[in-house]
């Protein structure tokens, strides 16, 4: 594949480092202000629609976290660049048929939102924990913020966590690591998060290994961090516009 001239990517090396820091300067601004000191969130560079060629120039900057939306480039991906050391994160809804495919590179899945998912990747990780021995896959619960659950963004409801998170932490190989959920269109990103710290107290209470709060965007970062993502998704502020894919 063509990557450009060394100009070009010198160009695209010292715009993504920029943007990178920029973004750091506003997390660490946003743990400051929200009296979290020592408290860093794991940032994760969502690189959807992006090249390969991408996240190989973000490892060379110390992004170790990077997340997807779609399995088929996912797994592309994370082939090609298998020898960088990268954590995988699926961020996008999955379907129970792709279980099998996840398992093979993912570090974390951040959407599982019903039963049957839960099934399907309690046998795709047995087979592939057989046969190559890879860690536990930490699974995030997707809740719905929304009045209507799963209409728009995605997720469950809150009153379907509990069901969901008994499941997960009886699967052998699935690690239940917390919640995710992404702030409702036209809505405060404050009251969103603020109602998802309050399901993920609540879950913690009956799982204390449950801790991760998966929330915050390029736009709502600050928010989130409020009320403490411990996990950030960011995608355009750092690597900027997707790029024309046809």
């Amino acid at each position: 594949m063509n990557e450009g001239t060394v100009e070009d990517n010198a160009e695209r090396m010292a715009d993504l480092a920029e943007r990178l820091a920029a973004v750091q300067r506003r997390i660490d601004a946003a743990v400051q202000d929200a009296g979290r000191a020592g408290e860093v969130p794991t940032l994760i560079v969502v690189t959807k629609f992006h090249p390969a060629a991408d996240i190989r120039r973000l490892a060379a900057l110390g992004v170790r976290d990077v997340g997807e939306n779609r399995d088929q480039e996912a797994s592309s991906k994370a082939a090609e660049l298998a020898g960088l050391g990268l954590n995988w994160h699926f961020v996008g809804q999955l379907q129970s048929k792709k279980a099998k495919s996840v398992v093979k590179y993912a570090h974390a899945l951040h959407s599982v939102d019903r039963l049957a998912l839960v099934d399907a990747l309690e046998r795709a990780i047995a087979a592939e924990q057989d046969r190559t021995g890879r860690a536990a896959l930490d699974c995030f619960i997707q809740v719905s913020l929304d009045d209507d659950a799963g209409a728009h963004r995605g997720g469950v409801a809150a009153a379907e966590v509990p069901l969901l998170a008994e499941r997960l932490a009886a699967a052998a190989g699935l690690e239940l690591a917390g919640v995710m959920a992404v702030a409702p269109l036209g809505t405060s990103p404050e009251a969103a998060f603020e109602k998802l710290a309050a399901i993920s107290a609540a879950l913690v209470a009956e799982y204390p290994g449950a801790t991760a709060i998966s929330a915050g965007m390029s736009q709502d970062l600050e928010a989130a961090i409020r009320f403490g993502a411990t996990h950030l998704r960011i995608g355009s502020d750092i690597l900027g516009s997707r790029p024309d894919v046809g």
